[in-house]
């Protein structure tokens, strides 16, 4: 795979790759990429990681070295993400082992730790030394949703690399350009939440115009009344799980192959419990990019109301404000019933 192939994986973050080119030219000890899942933080240290591993060789043995790192698969890039919610003491330890240890193939060792922002405390605070002074030939690059205030230390030691949710646009660019219809890839990107990897996988769902039809009329079928608030609740929580389908078949199919893998081999190892923990973790933040769609397009709906009837503007402009306040809050893993039911209340009807 060639510089520019290599590069090419990373969609719509082209300032994140102009740092991170300049960087493969003279690298430093750390790296920390933040962004949201999706929005190409993986692909991106991949891409560096390959650039790092290839150096300027643009032979065979160079190609080869991007090949493998865009794969996650070469054996000098180390990828490591927790196994549980959080990033443990114990996980820690074995970073800092995989730190010490020299290249096989390459001049240098990338070890790549992803959901960087869920490291507890005693675990951030252990890596700090090891991230900050690691040996001449290993480049730490950590991937994070965001610093909590207790790695804002170990975040200082690091050169950070932002990388934002993308543009609707950009997504429904990219999906054209792999040959989706123009209108359902407007869509689908106004519903990705900013993720290339949700938008590929909402192409396929059938029913994504309903949900979003749905969320559109709440503002209509609300009347003040505590019955209509619990109706539409129980209605988009029940379309949100609907949502879940094709991903659980995903995630069945996934099992499916573990559990033939293990029989085939003899084995059962920890390999069952890390899948069933990425899957919760996949399915959790589904709901919540259900919800983030479901919300902006609720926005959406009072603002173009603001903008066409000056009556009902001051309403509608309190109203987005309350729903950009509860898509805030779901960093916070709220109750999701609960906290509809709050909005619901609070939003004023539309004609």
């Amino acid at each position: 795979m060639k510089a520019e192939e290599l590069w090419a994986t990373v969609v719509g973050q082209a300032e994140a790759v102009r740092v991170l080119q300049a960087a493969a030219q003279a690298p430093v000890h750390a790296y920390l990429l933040v962004g949201p899942e999706g929005a190409g933080r993986l692909a991106a240290a991949r891409a560096f990681a390959g650039s790092l591993l290839a150096g300027q060789d643009e032979g065979p043995e160079g190609l080869r070295h991007r090949r493998l790192a865009a794969a996650g698969k070469h054996a000098d890039l180390v990828e490591i993400s927790p196994q549980g919610r959080a990033l443990l003491v114990a996980e820690a330890e074995s970073i800092i082992v995989e730190g010490s240890r020299s290249p096989v193939e390459a001049q240098r060792k990338i070890v790549m730790v992803d959901r960087f922002h869920t490291a507890e405390p005693e675990a951030a605070a252990s890596l700090l030394k090891t991230i900050e002074e690691p040996p001449p030939t290993v480049v730490f690059v950590l991937l994070a949703d965001e610093v909590p205030d207790h790695q804002i230390t170990i975040s200082s030691r690091c050169v950070r690399v932002d990388l934002p949710a993308l543009d609707a646009e950009v997504i429904a660019e990219k999906l054209v350009a792999e040959g989706v219809d123009g209108e359902r890839a407007l869509l689908v990107g106004e519903a990705s939440a900013g993720s290339l990897t949700r938008a590929r996988m909402l192409v396929a769902d059938p029913a994504i115009s309903n949900r979003q039809e749905a969320w559109r009329s709440v503002p209509r079928r609300l009347d003040g009344t505590g019955a209509a608030v619990a109706v539409l609740v129980a209605e988009v929580s029940d379309l949100i799980s609907d949502a879940e389908g094709p991903l659980a078949v995903q995630h069945k199919q996934e099992l499916d192959d573990l559990v033939e893998r293990e029989e085939s081999l003899g084995l059962r190892g920890a390999g069952r419990r890390d899948l069933v923990g990425r899957q919760k973790r996949e399915l959790r933040r589904l709901r919540d990019d259900e919800l983030r769609f479901g919300l902006a397009t609720l926005a959406r709906g009072y603002l173009a109301h603001a903008q066409e009837d000056d009556a009902l503007a001051e309403g509608a402009l309190a109203a987005t404000a309350l729903i950009t306040e509860a898509t805030g809050e779901l960093v916070r893993n709220p109750n999701e019933a609960l906290m509809l039911q709050a909005l619901f209340l609070d939003l004023p009807s539309l004609p």
